[in-house]
């Protein structure tokens, strides 16, 4: 098939577009740039990570319902980065602690954190990356 719809933005909706902005800054290592109204984007390869704060809109915000994965080529710095943030996972991944560089069972070397708003991230390194081929 030739047209399969490229994926170019993922929305993460937060409570406090500025303290969101500083906050992915720092755990990604990237500025990121302001767009009009109430979002910040963050370009992450071809996608582009989008924080929106909705309460512009009269809604509240909601946090994404499960993981959104980045692959990284420096698991470390980013994982000191998190660390240093405080965000890493309490949770535990089969029987692993989350917050900790684990290769798990499906042979991803990872570790898991959580921004202040409640959205569960993961980051991976690179050249660990299951995508099931």
């Amino acid at each position: 098939m030739t047209d399969v719809p490229k994926l170019y933005r993922v929305v993460l909706q937060v409570s406090d577009l500025d303290r969101a902005a500083e906050f992915f800054a720092k755990l990604l290592g990237a500025k990121g740039r302001r767009i009009h109204g109430a979002r910040h984007y963050f370009d992450c390869g071809p996608v582009i990570l989008a924080i929106l704060d909705p309460a512009g809109g009269g809604e509240k915000a909601r946090p994404n319902p499960d993981h959104v994965y980045f692959s990284v080529g420096d698991l470390e710095t980013v994982h000191a980065r998190a660390k240093g943030l405080g965000c890493l996972s309490k949770d535990d991944v089969h029987g692993e602690p989350a917050g900790d560089m684990v290769e798990r069972p499906w042979g991803e070397r990872s570790f898991y954190a959580e921004d202040p708003f409640g959205n569960h991230l993961c980051f991976v390194d690179e050249t660990t990356v299951f995508t099931g081929r």
